[in-house]
């Protein structure tokens, strides 16, 4: 099994987070963000601070809210920094990068700021 590096949103702006951007599908997930999968040293990310800048939705069970860190949306991968924030039945978190590559994102006017608590994440 592999592992995550990224962060996690932190518990106490969670429920806040989701009052403003309410999840438009059955499972809210809106858990964490990740810097990469499988890296060759595991190493936990410096950054605790980040910004919710825009949003991606297929109107077919993937939201995502696209996250700048580091003044980047741009993840070392070529992917996009995100929240997978919601999901339909039957859809998976790993298909917002997908939605975000092959749809694009509407950026929000105003950044939201978001604490980050840096981990590691096995699946």
């Amino acid at each position: 099994m592999g592992v995550y590096v990224g962060w996690a949103l932190d518990p106490s702006e969670r429920e806040t987070l989701l009052a403003r951007f309410p999840p438009r599908y059955a499972r809210a997930v809106a858990d964490h963000v990740t810097l990469a999968f499988e890296p060759a040293v595991p190493k936990l990310p410096v950054e605790t601070m980040g910004e919710i800048v825009g949003e991606a939705d297929d109107g077919a069970g993937v939201q995502a809210l696209v996250v700048r860190i580091g003044g980047t949306t741009d993840r070392p991968d070529g992917s996009t920094y995100h929240v997978t924030w919601s999901l339909a039945d039957g859809r998976r978190a790993v298909e917002s990068n997908d939605v975000i590559r092959e749809r694009g994102w509407r950026a929000f006017g105003t950044p939201v700021l978001l604490s980050l608590e840096p981990r590691l994440f096995r699946p």
